[in-house]
């Protein structure tokens, strides 16, 4: 079995990337839909969340208001709050993931796409939830506080998928409203909270350029595979 992590910076390619290794036969989970799932009311982040920022960020329809929380995240100054209670749930259910596909096929390629896999680290150190004083029993909630600051406990592998920042912006750009006010802005603000592309790729196993076309990314994600598949059964 092998156990990949595949991150990049927000409009690196990373998501495009994952798809290619699904098709490829490796087992895909998306973190942000991940997060996304464990928001939604009557999961134990929604009752957290609401407590920690209030009935403000629960929308009309009983579930959270995303963009307010954003908001109160990235421009109120409040993003480490938000992660300490996201973050250890989210690590949880991947760990939880992995171990389904491990049962089913113990040569399996399993990816987690995640775009904060370093972050999650550095930020877990910054507040101080260390592993030595985190660790507790595994699925329990300290142990998944532990493994945030260590992220080689519980991924074999990294991929990196890097792009210059202008062309990161203008792919987050595209992929919604490209005429939305303040859009742009608010992807220089998100690339402000993550690690540069020159740091990640020092720190990866494996690192892919997306500065060019969708031919030129498939071949280098196609170049890739056969290692991951024989690190799996090896």
């Amino acid at each position: 079995m092998l156990r990949v992590g595949l991150t990049g910076g927000l409009g690196s390619g990373k998501s495009t990337v994952a798809a290619i290794l699904r098709s490829l036969g490796a087992e895909v989970i998306e973190a942000d839909e991940l997060g996304r799932t464990l928001m939604e009311p009557g999961k134990l982040i929604y009752a957290e969340i609401v407590q920690v920022f209030g009935r403000k960020v629960v929308g009309p329809d009983g579930r959270l208001n995303r963009a307010c929380l954003a908001d109160l995240a990235f421009k109120g100054g409040r993003l480490q709050e938000l992660n300490a209670i996201v973050h250890p749930a989210v690590i949880a259910a991947q760990q939880r993931w992995m171990e389904q596909v491990f049962r089913r096929n113990s040569s399996a390629v399993a990816v987690v796409e995640s775009a904060l896999i370093f972050e999650v680290e550095r930020d877990a150190r910054a507040r101080g939830e260390s592993e030595t004083v985190l660790a507790g029993v595994p699925g329990d909630r300290s142990s998944s506080l532990g493994l945030l600051a260590d992220w080689r406990r519980r991924l074999d592998r990294i991929i990196v998928v890097t792009a210059p920042d202008e062309l990161k912006i203008a792919r987050y750009i595209a992929r919604a409203n490209p005429t939305e006010e303040g859009r742009a802005a608010g992807a220089r603000q998100r690339l402000q909270h993550q690690i540069p592309d020159a740091e990640k790729a020092a720190r990866a196993d494996y690192v892919i350029d997306n500065s060019g076309d969708q031919a030129a990314l498939r071949a280098q994600v196609e170049a890739l595979w056969p290692r991951l598949q024989a690190m799996a059964i090896a």
